[in-house]
């Protein structure tokens, strides 16, 4: 197995569930209000732990109770925190959620002690980046150090994951030195202005990503599954996901990729891999909170051996 680094972003979620996501300059009155550990990075390190992997994360905290809550969980979930930048009187990130009864939901972040993660920290992280066979990384820190991260990665000839999350424009630059995407039909489509309604369609953002420089696409699609496009392996088709009754999509793409980067680490195929991502996210789904909707490997495991795509049970 491959060692994993993440390098992201780390929250705190303060969630309220709604009746219906609000309409600008409409004010929804809510039910229950709780608190969760988030942010994409530290739900996609708390994933990859959870599924087996072997993690380092690299992110920013403040020196506030948020902060020190965050790598108290961290430690406990068996991840490597020692490059994780505490920042003196600064806040750490915070994300507002709003979940609605179908479980949809509506998020701002401030992203805090987030942005201070900067790309000469990165290089206080060498010995991280040398152990590394895998990195995952997203879109909630600055884009000047994931450039720098996924250049280190180059360097190193580490694969690279990139989920573009939030979604955003890429520079050629970083797409060209991607060794896999995942974006969802929004990020996909705001990276290359094609909408994603279906399977064609998707196919023709992929091909437009695999001319910028990507190796392999995976643009995720909820219950329909995830389309998969990698020409060398000469590989184009939908992986089918699972319909389930959702609760709570916070943190379904989070949970997606870190079970997919430790199924990759495992030298799993891309097929299986995307499966148990699948597995993993479906479960996750069913729960309320992002790093408390995470499932352990032995529940993903089990549940993508006892279910078919669609939600059926493949056994009794």
């Amino acid at each position: 197995m491959k060692k994993i680094l993440v390098i992201g972003s780390s929250n705190t979620d303060l969630i309220i569930k709604v009746p219906e996501i609000p309409r600008p300059g409409e004010t929804v009155l809510g039910s229950e209000f709780q608190t969760f550990p988030g942010g994409k990075g530290a739900n996609q390190a708390v994933a990859a732990a959870r599924a087996g992997g072997e993690v380092m994360f690299i992110a920013a905290v403040g020196d506030d109770s948020y902060g020190k809550e965050a790598l108290d969980r961290y430690k406990q979930e068996g991840i490597n925190c020692e490059d994780i930048k505490v920042c003196r009187g600064i806040p750490s990130g915070i994300a507002m959620i709003s979940v609605s009864d179908k479980g949809e939901n509506a998020i701002s972040v401030a992203p805090g002690a987030n942005l201070i993660l900067t790309p000469e920290d990165l290089d206080e992280a060498e010995e991280a980046f040398d152990e590394a066979g895998l990195l995952l990384i997203q879109l909630e820190i600055q884009m000047d150090t994931v450039g720098k991260a996924i250049e280190m990665c180059e360097e190193l000839d580490t694969k690279v994951i990139l989920n573009p999350a939030p979604a955003a424009s890429l520079p050629d630059r970083i797409l060209q030195r991607t060794d896999i995407i995942t974006p969802n039909e929004s990020e996909a489509e705001r990276l290359t202005g094609i909408r994603i309604r279906n399977e064609k369609s998707a196919g023709k953002a992929a091909a437009l990503l695999h001319r910028k420089g990507v190796g392999t696409v995976i643009i995720t699609m909820g219950a329909r599954g995830a389309f998969l496009s990698d020409p060398s392996r000469k590989i184009r088709k939908m992986i089918p996901g699972y319909a389930v009754n959702a609760v709570d999509t916070t943190a379904a793409g989070d949970v997606f990729n870190g079970q997919l980067a430790v199924a990759l680490s495992e030298d799993r195929s891309l097929e299986h891999a995307i499966g148990l991502a699948h597995a993993a996210a479906a479960l996750s789904i069913q729960k309320t909170g992002a790093q408390s909707s995470i499932p352990t490997r032995e529940e993903t495991e089990n549940f993508y051996r006892e279910h078919i795509p669609g939600g059926k049970t493949g056994r009794g």
